[in-house]
């Protein structure tokens, strides 16, 4: 087997490799060599690896919870070999997502400093931690690395005056985010089938940047079945989802503006994130970004089972 990842480098916690977050692709051939191709292009052969490495690329491959990563790009990262739970601003956590390449929009940047992740998370959590969350009702936040994706995919598509949807919009996080992106002249629309995380995530609208614009009704969230979309405001620029549907649901399509994008995962066991987009005679062109693994797209009845 041969496995080819592109790291870039953050402080690791455990065994002092600080190459612990990979993020591309994945190579099988009939051979059991590895290579490692870092950041700064220097390629490490991993056929005789240092424990480290070794211990990392290992566990990647056996996971005995297939949710142990979700919302994460797949072998993204390791919360046991990495973790930034040592920056205590969220400044400073989107400063060390720039300074490693994973946002390169400064507006982007921008809007992540300016709408705190603390304010998004339970009572408890380590907000600043590149890290997907448990906000209960077996539903989570993604982490920071998976937002600033999505914000980059889609911010031409989050312009001033334009309508955004955010399906599975959880604890509120990624539709404040959206709002400050299309402003006041926009729209900004959250949809989550879980009614007590729509109450928990107009609470943490309020106390963030986006209030205004909670209270002015250009963002707004609403309990419902995100694979059906939010019709009242279609046809949308710019449509997230944040959990992962076996295939992608028509009636979001069909809300998709001529011209507009939506980023989805896709799948079931393997996933991944689709770049969607729709041309201006209707049709649409449909890319793989990268793999990942969410919670599933489903009813809140088979969410709160378990799915």
């Amino acid at each position: 087997m041969r496995v080819q990842y592109h790291y870039y480098p953050f402080p690791s916690l455990a065994y002092g490799c600080s190459y612990c977050y990979a993020y591309a692709t994945t190579k099988l051939k009939p051979t059991h060599s590895l290579s490692l191709t870092l950041s700064n292009h220097r390629r490490i052969s991993a056929s005789q690896p240092h424990s480290s490495t070794f211990s990392i690329i290992t566990n990647l491959f056996f996971f005995q919870n297939p949710n142990f990563i979700t919302g994460n790009t797949l072998f993204l990262r390791m919360q046991r070999f990495c973790s930034v739970s040592g920056l205590s601003k969220n400044k400073a956590l989107v400063e060390r997502l720039q300074r490693y390449g994973v946002i390169t929009s400064s507006k982007v940047a921008e809007v992540m400093e300016t709408v705190d992740r603390a304010l998004f998370v339970p009572d408890g959590a380590a907000p600043y931690d590149d890290s997907p969350m448990a906000i209960g009702y077996n539903a989570t936040i993604s982490a920071p690395h998976m937002h600033a994706m999505c914000l980059q995919l889609l911010e031409e598509n989050l312009q001033p005056g334009m309508h955004a949807l955010d399906v599975g919009s959880g604890t509120g996080y990624l539709t404040a985010c959206f709002a400050l992106m299309v402003g006041p002249q926009g729209r900004a629309v959250g949809v989550e089938h879980i009614p007590e995380l729509v109450s928990f995530s107009i609470e943490n609208i309020q106390k963030s940047a986006a209030a205004a614009q909670l209270k002015d009704g250009s963002l707004s969230v609403h309990a419902g079945d995100g694979r059906q979309g939010w019709p009242e405001f279609a046809p949308y620029d710019a449509i997230h989802v944040g959990a992962a549907a076996p295939e992608i649901p028509q009636p979001l399509i069909d809300q998709l503006k001529p011209g507009g994008r939506m980023v989805i995962p896709v799948g079931n066991i393997f996933q991944d994130l689709k770049v969607v987009d729709k041309n201006s005679d209707g049709s649409i062109s449909v890319r793989t970004e990268t793999s990942v693994r969410y919670v599933p797209l489903t009813s809140r009845e088979a969410q709160l089972r378990g799915y």
